[in-house]
């Protein structure tokens, strides 16, 4: 097995997670009441419940690091997750950055920020 991380983001309902992250593909490989795990590809998001979460204030974050981030934004943008600075859930295009990569995000409906990155 390859070495590898999972980042352990919150759900203030798991299901609402689901039916979210659904959209662009990802499916539920096990949940049980105190646990989540999603995949996409090669891409696994792991979930723990947190109902009193205030998405405002969530300081949860991860980096997903993709071969195309141009593609898995417009999947997104085609869910109607907005392009806004404020609220959530919402997107924020990619850019290049002075480094080359190309550099977006999305923040989910529990305001935990995922950054889109393809080096």
């Amino acid at each position: 097995m390859t070495d590898r991380a999972t980042p352990n983001l919150p759900s203030r309902d798991f299901e609402a997670t689901f039916q979210f992250y659904r959209q662009f593909g990802f499916d539920q490989s096990w949940r049980d009441e105190g646990w989540m795990i999603l995949k996409l590809h090669d891409i696994t998001l792991e979930f723990f419940p947190h109902p009193k979460l205030d998405p405002a204030a969530s300081w949860f974050s991860c980096c997903l690091r993709l071969d195309d981030v141009e593609a898995f934004f417009n999947r997104v943008l085609k869910a109607n997750v907005p392009e806004s600075t404020t609220g959530w859930p919402r997107l924020h295009r990619p850019k290049r950055e002075s480094w080359g990569g190309l550099v977006g995000a999305l923040i989910d409906i529990d305001g935990t920020l995922l950054r889109l990155i393809q080096e």
